[in-house]
């Protein structure tokens, strides 16, 4: 535990990039870039996947609801993080940092079990392509993609309640947004069991979906193995590839950004980590579906050969 004398902190200052005082402005710029194609590459992602109905399958569905969470999970830090980076605010209330953390973990969490969800939707693909249709109907990813998001935020907020119940002493946030570590190490006394709770949830948010994954493409390669013809195993094998690359990503960030000893951490080393997958990460999710996914590629053609006709 850590002790203090509390004095009821009722608002809390960001330490931000202030050890990059005389680069603040390039990171601006370059941030500012990054956001804006984040925002336009999963807003195009999801109007394409609408518009042509022969994306309108599971596979693209959940993608369409990872696209919609990793824009939000992006509108809750970028713009707050950009603002600090020019001087405009630095400071946050306690309500205002608790609803930032909430949010935060409650998208987070959505996304990393959406893309359980989707290995789970490749796994049936390929290893049972003939109970596809039966299993992945409709209903079912309704409820999938439901039972993901309500599971997020509730996990989210119990994070939340548990930290903001505690009394806080220190009011300078060594980071650009509330995040789990920098706001405890702000509390006057940390309980063994908020650490066992934040280990916990972790488990449930990285570890066990990550698990899950690992397991599905270990089936979903033996199908493949298996398939007598090299282009059978391309094709199939291409499938899978760009949700594969993005789990890699986004499950070795989180990984290292929660699971990495505290004796560890510095605070270049988390704010870059941080910075990789708050502004990185989801920029991927376009970026790899659009070069890596063929069907996207057509479909955005056709959306483009229409406009440009009409």
């Amino acid at each position: 535990m850590k002790r203090a004398n509390c004095t009821g902190v009722r608002e809390f200052v960001f330490q931000g990039f202030s050890n990059f005082q005389e680069y603040q402005l390039t990171l601006f710029v370059v941030f500012l870039a990054l956001y804006i194609l984040t925002l336009a590459g999963n807003v195009i992602i999801v109007t394409i996947i609408r518009i042509d109905h022969h994306l309108h399958t599971p596979m693209y569905f959940f993608l369409s609801v990872l696209s919609t969470s990793e824009t939000f999970y992006s509108l809750v830090i970028i713009p707050r993080m950009l603002a600090s980076l020019v001087g405009l605010s630095q400071t946050i209330s306690l309500e205002g940092c608790g609803t930032q953390l909430f949010f935060f973990l409650g998208f987070a969490i959505t996304n990393c079990l959406l893309l359980a969800v989707m290995g789970y939707d490749r796994y049936v693909a390929i290893c049972n392509p003939l109970r596809y249709s039966i299993v992945m109907n409709w209903r079912m990813c309704i409820i999938l993609a439901s039972s993901v998001c309500a599971t997020g935020f509730f996990l989210s907020l119990v994070q939340a309640v548990s930290i903001f119940r505690l009394p806080f002493c220190h009011s300078l946030i060594e980071h650009f947004f509330c995040d789990v570590r920098p706001v405890l190490n702000l509390a006057c006394a940390v309980p063994v069991i908020n650490d066992i709770l934040t280990l916990v949830i972790s488990l449930l948010a990285i570890t066990a979906p990550a698990t899950f994954l690992f397991i599905s493409y270990v089936l979903i390669i033996s199908t493949i193995l298996k398939i007598a013809s090299a282009e059978g195993r391309k094709k199939t094998f291409a499938t899978c590839a760009s949700h594969l690359t993005v789990v890699v990503i986004h499950y070795g960030c989180a990984s290292i950004a929660y699971f990495k000893p505290k004796s560890e951490n510095t605070r270049d080393q988390d704010q870059l980590i941080s910075v990789t997958y708050t502004v990185i990460t989801p920029l991927l999710n376009p970026v790899v579906y659009s070069l890596r996914n063929k069907e996207v590629q057509d479909a955005l053609r056709k959306v483009l050969g229409r406009k440009s006709l009409s």
